[in-house]
């Protein structure tokens, strides 16, 4: 069989309608290659990358770093089961307990993508029963986006994607997002609550003030699990190596996916304390999991991150885009939100969706989060020259709407 390299906008986008599963809308642009913080598509088009594949492209674009290593690991090693260690998932577990502060207790399991680092957080979660067997509630908030796998759906909070296939697995409540839920709803029957630092697919909205912290006392006074779903906020991406660092707490438990070896798919629960020991031989597992090619390019990923001060950086260009962005005064921005280079823009309206489409036609990617939400996430590597290019596109963009 032989296939042909698409060259008109009808010709690709019919044969992703006649061959991808339906689950995933046909997509306005097919792209072809990346390189930094830009990326070209099929036609020769450039655009300016201000999403990095959600948040994943922590290097932007074939970065020398990860090339050289994902290239010299395939020529060696790619997959050995986990029959067997290697040095790379060794060497990554050990990194993983050192950026989160998990030490000496701390221990890393490893999957294949987020959802599969929440499913691991779910079983954890059941595996704090306590001693009698009582601790059988599981919370999440309401509005969270935790996965679309089977128990990374039930905890996440948006009734609309769970709905189609309940019924759900049974024990997970949906709270508010306040203090006062916490507080009403946490007691010794809670195993544990799984949160979001920001909530990344609800718009990047930032928790109450102070509501972490009240997790965490909540939960260590009853012998529930904290676990956070680092997986969007996490590795530099909010301008500490976790987004809970920022907070002052330990939690019991993290997950991280996404930018950690960005782009190559691996996630991880890295577990705090105690809770280290909860899992047993046998209990869960996965065959790519932790493979060598996958954990080779996240221990380039990371130290790259380190050497290259990107988590600062990530910090100082968020505050540059916010300001940017305040800048404009758009009647049509109601507020600026998150944190580093995770950022939410909410609008009067429900525009996102042309505000984007607007974006793209412009050459600049960023994502309608929902129908008030623009999403921005720049690879860490964001310098100034792409923040002026971002500032002008975007602000024609608003000013252009009626």
């Amino acid at each position: 069989m032989t296939t042909t390299t698409p060259t008109t906008e009808g010709t690709w986008q019919r044969r992703f309608g006649d061959s991808i599963m339906k689950s995933l809308s046909t997509p306005k642009v097919m792209l072809e290659r990346g390189e930094g913080c830009q990326v070209w598509d099929v036609e020769g088009k450039r655009y300016l990358d201000f999403l990095a594949g959600i948040a994943v492209n922590a290097l932007g674009h074939a970065h020398p770093v990860l090339v050289e290593a994902v290239s010299k690991q395939a020529a060696t090693l790619i997959h050995v089961s986990n029959y067997f260690a290697t040095p790379s998932q060794v060497e990554l577990a050990e990194r993983l307990k050192a950026i989160s502060g998990a030490g000496e207790q701390g221990r890393v399991y490893y999957g294949n993508s987020g959802a599969e680092a929440n499913e691991a957080a779910f079983k954890l979660l059941r595996l704090n029963k306590g001693p009698d067997g009582t601790k059988t509630r599981i919370l999440a908030l309401q509005s969270s986006f935790h996965g679309r796998t089977m128990g990374a759906l039930a905890l996440t909070g948006k009734p609309a994607l769970r709905e189609p296939f309940e019924p759900m697995l049974p024990g997970v409540e949906h709270i508010d997002t306040t203090i006062e839920a916490l507080e009403q709803a946490i007691d010794d029957r809670v195993a544990g609550i799984i949160i979001e630092p920001i909530k990344g697919e609800a718009g990047v909205v930032d928790l109450p003030e102070r509501f972490l912290q009240a997790a965490r006392e909540l939960t260590a006074k009853h012998g529930a699990l904290l676990i956070l779903d680092e997986i969007q906020t996490g590795i530099g991406r909010t301008g500490t190596w976790f987004s809970f660092q920022q907070f002052g707490i330990v939690p019991d438990a993290i997950t991280v996916a996404k930018g950690i070896a960005g782009g190559i798919p691996i996630g991880a629960l890295v577990t705090f304390g105690d809770t280290s020991d909860l899992f047993e031989a046998g209990q869960h597992g996965s065959t790519f999991g932790g493979n060598p090619f996958a954990t080779s390019a996240a221990n380039a990923v990371l130290g790259e991150i380190e050497s290259a001060g990107l988590v600062e950086n990530a910090r100082v260009r968020g505050e540059q885009i916010r300001a940017a962005i305040t800048a404009i005064a758009s009647p049509h921005v109601k507020e600026v939100r998150g944190r580093g280079l995770l950022i939410g823009v909410g609008l009067h309206e429900p525009i996102a969706n042309e505000i984007s489409a607007r974006c793209l036609e412009a050459g600049l990617i960023v994502n309608a989060a929902n129908d008030s939400s623009i999403r921005i996430a720049p690879p860490l590597i964001v310098g100034d020259s792409e923040i002026a290019e971002f500032t002008e596109i975007f602000t024609s963009v608003l000013k252009g709407l009626a």
